[in-house]
This record gives C-alpha cells, sequence and structure tokens, in this order.
C-alpha cells in the first residue's frame, strides 16, 4: 500500500510560480503529477522514475514545470514557473508500486495509487 499526502496549492497571478509537494510512503517505482480542470480528462503533466530518475514532461508544462524527488524525505516536488491560466486544475499526485506497462507512463491507467489531489488556481 502506498500513500500519498500533496500540499501545496494556492492561488497565483499569471507569470507566477508555485510548488507542490507530495510525500509518498511504500515503495513506488514511478511518481507522477496529473491535473484535471473542470469538464476536462485527468492529464499527465510530468513523471519521474524512482530508481533511475528518468524524467518525462507533457508538452503542454515543458520548460515550464520541473520534477524531481528527495529520496531521503520520500517527496516528489513539481515546481511550476510562468504559470499560465490554462494551468489551472486540480492536481494529483500518483504512484505506482509494479514495473513498466505497455501503457504510458503519463495515462492515468499506469497508476494504482493516487493522492486527494490540491487546487491550483492561475487569473489572467
Amino acid at each position: 500500500q502506498v500513500q500519498l499526502v500533496e500540499s501545496g496549492g494556492g492561488s497565483v497571478q499569471a507569470g507566477g510560480s508555485l510548488r507542490l509537494s507530495c510525500v509518498a510512503s511504500g515503495v513506488t517505482t514511478r511518481l507522477a503529477w496529473f491535473r484535471q480542470a473542470p469538464g476536462k480528462e485527468r492529464e499527465g503533466v510530468a513523471r519521474i522514475l524512482t530508481n533511475s530518475g528518468n524524467i518525462r514532461y507533457a508538452d503542454s508544462v515543458k520548460d515550464r514545470f520541473t520534477i524531481s524527488q528527495d529520496n531521503a524525505k520520500n517527496t516528489v516536488y513539481l515546481q511550476m514557473n510562468s504559470l499560465k491560466p490554462e494551468d489551472t486544475a486540480m492536481y494529483y499526485c500518483a504512484a505506482a508500486s509494479t514495473g513498466l506497462t505497455g501503457v504510458s507512463t503519463l495515462s492515468p491507467l499506469a497508476y494504482n495509487y493516487w493522492g486527494q489531489g490540491t487546487q491550483v488556481t492561475v487569473s489572467s
């Protein structure tokens, strides 16, 4: 079993920054951040493989968002810079405890544990 606890959401003006944190308990193989805006599907934002540190980003956030992990603290972070109103969404931390599958690691299907979500609101 893996438990995930997110923090760090909030409201910011366009161009601002926020950092999300997610503390994970248990053994994981990959950690990711997803987001879901009202009326839209859940979208993978970034993921990190916990052993290798390999990282992948969605095109929509590349060069603006940075995912990182602190293994000593069992924590994964999402640093979000140059925020845009279209980044407004509920952000979720996700974890997997199994190996890689044929599913994209930015797909919700690749994760079996989810946090409760933290709201990010970007105003213009």
